[in-house]
């Protein structure tokens, strides 16, 4: 009896955390935005949404702690508070995902799907923190470099949507290869894990586990893109060669850390 009622009570806590998020990302894109675009100072303005959606999801993590929906496990999170300019690049379980990282970083810009620039949600968010749309791969180089330059953490998850399946990867995208050597920017590899599965590609809102889900972020040592890069070569190839050496770091790492499991 006790164990039904804690699952209705995370199937309704769940269910309010989904209407409050959709509730706030209206509200965000109808008044916040249409203030923020009156701000003179471009700068100083997406410093300040990036300071309110940060704020933002770390609140609404923190309430999805205390209401028991969610356990949340980070090791190595300093690095994504140290300041410096970087891409983060993340594999991709669940939905839930870039809610976590953006919580963890007060500094982001985050390289988003196309269709979120026209979602209700999440269009006044997108555009008012300059985040960069996955739409246009040159333009997608360019835009990145340019928040790099800025100072912002950019966040990417290249296989381009939620992982396929609890031990698989999607192959990733060479955007960030791209950008990283264009921008000379470190890549910070981000390990995330969620046990059990929860809002993952096969999975809708309401199909709760039967327990609180622990998300796992592990955020590894930072790679040099220039130790990674074949050099002497063309721009693709190089970029090539980096994605393929952060696939199969990531891939490892996952292993390694218990993320993926041999023989399931």
């Amino acid at each position: 009896m006790t164990a039904r009622l804690d699952y209705l009570w995370r199937f309704c806590a769940t269910g309010m955390a989904f209407v409050v998020f959709g509730v706030c990302g209206v509200l965000f894109s109808v008044l916040v935005f249409p203030l923020a675009s009156l701000w003179p100072h471009r700068a100083s303005r997406q410093r300040a949404v990036a300071s309110v959606i940060h704020s933002f999801f770390r609140a609404l993590v923190a309430v999805l702690q205390r209401i028991g929906v969610m356990e949340l496990d980070v090791s190595g999170a300093r690095a994504l508070r140290a300041g410096a300019p970087a891409i983060v690049v993340a594999n991709h379980p669940t939905y839930l995902d870039v809610m976590v990282l953006l919580s963890l970083t007060p500094r982001a810009c985050c390289v988003v799907k196309n269709a979120h620039w026209s979602n209700p949600c999440f269009w006044g968010i997108v555009r008012s923190a300059e985040y960069v749309s996955n739409a246009d791969p040159t333009e997608l180089i360019e835009a990145g470099a340019r928040q790099l330059a800025a100072g912002y953490t950019m966040i990417i998850f290249p296989e381009g949507t939620r992982s396929p399946a609890p031990n698989r990867l999607h192959a990733f995208s060479r955007g960030f290869a791209h950008m990283a050597l264009k921008a000379g920017a470190p890549i910070v590899p981000v390990l995330m894990d969620c046990d059990p599965p929860a809002f993952t590609r096969q999975m809708r809102w309401y199909d709760v586990p039967a327990r609180a889900f622990r998300m796992r972020v592990n955020v590894l040592a930072p790679l040099g893109v220039e130790q990674l890069a074949v050099h002497d070569t063309t721009p693709a190839v190089a970029a090539r060669s980096v994605t393929k050496a952060v696939e199969a770091h990531i891939t490892q790492h996952l292993f390694d850390y218990g993320f993926f499991k041999t023989g399931n």
